[in-house]
């Protein structure tokens, strides 16, 4: 969860970003609409990849676990 959140709001600023800087220069008094169309998907976006790379991670240690786990239950040679 904590992946997906920071992505989040890392995209989030980014895309507030990159639309006020695309509102500035396209029209001037409507330039906060802008820094919402692109900073809103972008932050959606950071969120969905931020829980799909940490359900992985998560999926990759909890597999490592078990197999750690099968390891020590085997007899010694």
């Amino acid at each position: 969860m904590r992946v997906a959140i920071i992505s989040g709001v890392g995209l989030g600023a980014v895309g507030a970003v990159v639309g006020l800087v695309l509102g500035l220069m396209a029209n001037p008094p409507t330039a906060w609409f802008a820094v919402f169309e692109l900073g809103v998907p972008s932050a959606v976006l950071g969120a969905v990849l931020g829980c799909v790379v940490g359900g992985a991670v998560s999926g990759v240690r909890r597999l490592r676990r078990a197999s750690n786990r099968c390891d020590a239950s085997r007899p010694a040679r």
